[in-house]
């Protein structure tokens, strides 16, 4: 039975006066400074935030996990073997996973591990990380009449039917089998997991069923797919390193203790290209689709349409070697263009330590630009997209690379937290090497997160020092998934640590400016991943924009679009390019509220 999934639930956002909201660019710091400090908060309401009142009402974001009800703890069972795993979780998913219209939150969680006959002396888990499995939380969100939010989550793990027991790595979201709810793939060390959701608020274990579960590797990042454009979502694996714990090899750092090893320890292996046969079996097409590739340690997957043609593109971020961009052939194969495209090695020509990455416009010229998070003192990457899949590096004319050298980035993406029409970054750092510190730290791993703010000239202003408190955490970041946890028509940020709480940072200063909201769905209700769309206004440059759920690191992001208007209010016109290559517009579409466009409604 197919399932119609309701429209998402609708309301304003309060807007910040024109007048105090004017950004004037060239003096960003006083006027962020002022937006902050001087406005109103976004209505937005839990359980009472600690800290001092006034100084959280001035905070861009602040952490609402534990205030909410996500009390997780992630725990990676490190015992000082230093078992490679352990050093990369967890990622983190935001979903609808029943399909009410607002986002549930699902958090990977490791486990103790042994080796063969070793001894089993380990750490105990602390008392909140119990049970060790994956847990799944339901967001019941409460709107009042005047536009307030209530922000409450509830753990419905025990009856969702999720045993997520494995040392999980990570989380992709999307509708596999087209009945308009969206089903989970864990990875692991080990296979990996499909959960297909069943509509009732429970989840059925098909990985021994789909085809997924018997390919070996080491799978850490995923994303769902239409590369065929037969209206069935596909799926990539991006799998790590040759490793098992029988040969982990001890290493050490530069100061001569014990510590994890690097990725060139191990080596990479191939990644696995799944194509969804529509019957509820997926078929591994890696060997004919995935022909050439030079494999790396696979971290991060975006996928997009790089070179304008209409069909989906694969971009890898592999760690310590060159990354690939399977450019689609439109004949069910790809070609890594990587190294021809600029795509596959730094400006200097260097093979660095990609973790996270995102595509997405952030110039506002029509394309898909990439971003990826590196390691300490390498810094991130820019790759500037010509708009036919060739790439220059702008690392360091952005200011984004110098400003990332002290950090080991994850999590990020290309995101508009302050809804001025122009594409922000958010990094979740954490190191790979012990760093000093306090010796009472559970994993000593750990770095602040960084905010990036887009001046709109090409360059970005590091403005991490005026985000919030929860800035200043020094935390092992890893996964991190970017959403409207709370409607309001802003992004929020859901952080997962290595050995660590959940963060949940509440975006407190976007929806102070105009924004369109949109979910895109097909036949049956389902999210239309891939799908892009073009917002247009009269005197203003066109928004483009894109419905997914991959990116960042290990991670599943919001499939809902959501675009900053700045101080304009004017209703656009929306034109939705859809997967299958079909174009359709609306228009006056109205603003700073969530709207649902269905294939097949629009204007051809």
């Amino acid at each position: 039975m197919i399932r119609r999934v309701p429209r998402v639930k609708r309301h304003r956002s309060r807007v910040l006066d024109s007048r105090v909201a004017v950004r004037i660019r060239t003096a960003w710091l006083g006027v962020c400074l002022a937006l902050a400090a001087g406005c109103g908060g976004s209505g937005e309401v839990a359980e009472t935030p600690s800290g001092d009142a006034a100084r959280n009402d001035a905070e861009w974001f602040v952490d609402r996990a534990s205030a909410s009800g996500i009390d997780f703890i992630h725990f990676n069972g490190a015992s000082g073997a230093f078992y490679y795993p352990e050093i990369l979780p967890p990622g983190v998913g935001l979903l609808d996973y029943d399909n009410d219209g607002d986002l549930d939150v699902y958090l990977v969680q490791g486990r103790v591990l042994h080796e063969a006959g070793a001894p089993a002396e380990a750490p105990v888990p602390p008392k909140q990380a119990l049970p060790l499995t994956g847990r799944l939380y339901r967001n019941d969100l409460r709107v009042g009449a005047d536009g307030s939010r209530t922000l409450r989550f509830t753990d419905v793990t025990a009856d969702s039917g999720i045993d997520a027991d494995g040392f999980g790595l990570g989380v992709a979201a999307g509708d596999v089998n087209n009945d308009g709810w969206t089903d989970l793939l864990l990875t692991n060390f080990g296979p990996s997991g499909l959960y297909l959701n069943q509509g009732d608020g429970t989840f059925r274990d098909a990985s021994a069923t789909s085809g997924i579960d018997g390919t070996p590797g080491f799978g850490v990042s995923a994303a769902f797919v239409d590369y065929d454009r037969d209206g069935w979502l596909d799926l990539y694996v991006g799998h790590n390193v040759n490793y098992a714990l029988d040969n982990t090899i001890k290493c050490s750092n530069v100061t001569g203790a014990s510590d994890y090893c690097p990725p060139e320890t191990y080596g990479g292996t191939p990644d696995h290209l799944y194509r969804n046969t529509g019957d509820g079996r997926f078929v591994d097409v890696s060997d004919t689709a995935l022909a050439g590739g030079q494999f790396g340690p696979a971290l991060g997957v975006a996928v997009a349409d790089y070179d304008g043609d209409g069909w989906i593109d694969i971009y890898v971020a592999n760690d310590a070697t060159e990354n690939m961009l399977w450019l689609n052939q439109r004949d069910g194969t790809f070609r890594d263009v990587a190294l021809l495209s600029g795509a596959a090695l730094s400006g200097m020509g260097l093979a660095e330590a990609s973790m996270g990455v995102d595509a997405g416009d952030f110039d506002n010229d029509g394309d898909e630009d990439l971003f990826m998070t590196h390691i300490t003192n390498e810094g991130n990457n820019l790759y500037v997209n010509d708009g036919t899949a060739s790439f220059r590096d702008r690392s360091t004319l952005s200011g984004l690379g110098a400003g990332s050298l002290p950090y080991t980035g994850w999590g990020t993406t290309w995101f508009d937290y302050d809804n001025d029409g122009w594409l922000d970054l958010l990094a979740v750092n954490g190191t790979v090497i012990a760093s000093p510190g306090p010796a009472d730290r559970p994993f000593p791993y750990d770095q602040r997160k960084s905010l990036f703010r887009n001046l709109g000239d090409g360059t970005f202003a590091d403005v991490t020092g005026s985000a919030g408190a929860v800035f200043e955490l020094s935390e092992t970041g890893r996964g991190a998934a970017f959403g409207d946890v709370d409607n309001d028509g802003d992004v929020d940020v859901l952080v997962g640590n290595d050995t660590g709480p959940a963060r949940l940072l509440i975006n407190q200063v976007g929806n102070r400016r105009h924004w369109l909201g949109l979910r895109l769905v097909g036949a049956g209700g389902r999210d239309m991943l891939g799908a892009r769309v073009a917002i247009r206004r009269p005197g203003e440059p066109v928004l483009w924009r894109r419905a997914r759920s991959d990116g960042s690191y290990a991670s599943a992001n919001d499939p809902r679009v959501i675009a900053g208007l700045g101080e304009s209010d004017v209703r656009p016109a929306v034109e939705v390019h859809w997967p299958d290559g079909r174009t359709e517009s609306w228009e006056n579409v109205e603003v700073d509220r969530w709207t649902t466009l269905e294939q097949g409604a629009g204007s051809s």
